[in-house]
C-alpha cells in the first residue's frame, strides 16, 4: 500500500514538475511571432529601398516640355509606366501602393494638360514637397539602407504601421510606411511621401 502511495505521489511531482501554464506558453508564441514579423518587415525596408536606390528607373513623374521646351505640358507615359512595371516585379510593393503610383502619375499628366498646374522649365514642381518622396529627405547617407531602424511597430490583422529611421546622422528623417501580407509576405502598402492628397496639393 504504502508503495501505491509513494507512486502516486511521484507520479503527480513529475507531472507538476513538467506543466507549463498555458498562459506562459501562448505569450511566449506570441512574442516569437512578433519578432518574426519585426525581421521579416526590417529586412523588407532594407532591400526595397536599396532596390529604389540601385535598380529602379530613377526620374519618378518624368515630365515632357512643350516644343517651345519652356513649360512642361504632358506626362512621360513610357517612362511612368516602365517604373509601375518594375515596382510590380520588385515583389517589394502591395497593389495599393502600385495603384497609388499609377494614380498620383496620371493625375499629375491630366492636370499639366489642362493647364490646372503650370509647370515652367526651371522652376520647381507645383506637386510635392521639394523632398525625395521615397525618404522625405534631400540629401542621405550612403547606403543609407543597411542601417534602416524600424521603429513604434504595430501589427493587427496582417497590418503593420512603424516609422524607419537611419543611424548615420543626428538629423534623421522618421518616416512613415504601412506594411501588409499578401499571400503571408509582408509589402509595402503605403508610404508617407506618396499621400495622394497631400502630394498633389489637393
Amino acid at each position: 500500500m504504502k508503495f501505491y502511495k509513494l507512486f502516486s505521489l511521484s507520479l503527480i511531482w513529475i507531472l507538476f514538475a513538467g506543466f507549463t501554464p498555458v498562459n506562459t506558453v501562448e505569450k511566449t508564441n506570441t512574442y516569437v511571432y512578433f519578432e518574426s514579423d519585426k525581421q521579416q518587415i526590417e529586412s523588407l525596408i532594407r532591400k526595397a529601398y536599396e532596390w529604389i536606390e540601385t535598380k529602379k528607373t530613377p526620374n519618378d513623374f518624368d515630365v515632357v516640355a512643350n516644343k517651345k521646351g519652356n513649360k512642361y505640358v504632358a506626362l512621360n507615359v513610357k517612362n511612368h509606366n516602365k517604373i509601375v512595371e518594375e515596382l510590380k516585379k520588385s515583389n517589394f510593393f502591395a497593389q495599393q501602393f502600385i495603384d497609388n503610383y499609377n494614380k498620383i502619375g496620371l493625375k499629375i499628366g491630366e492636370n499639366l494638360k489642362t493647364n490646372k498646374f503650370e509647370y515652367f522649365v526651371g522652376d520647381l514642381p507645383p506637386y510635392g514637397n521639394d523632398s525625395n518622396s521615397w525618404c522625405d529627405c534631400q540629401d542621405n547617407p550612403e547606403k543609407f539602407w543597411k542601417t534602416l531602424k524600424v521603429n513604434n511597430l504595430k501589427i493587427e490583422n496582417n497590418r503593420a504601421t512603424f516609422y524607419w529611421t537611419w543611424t548615420e546622422w543626428k538629423e534623421t528623417p522618421k518616416y512613415k510606411v504601412t506594411a501588409i501580407k499578401e499571400n503571408g509576405i509582408w509589402k509595402i502598402a503605403v508610404l508617407d511621401g506618396f499621400n495622394y492628397k497631400s502630394f498633389l496639393g489637393l
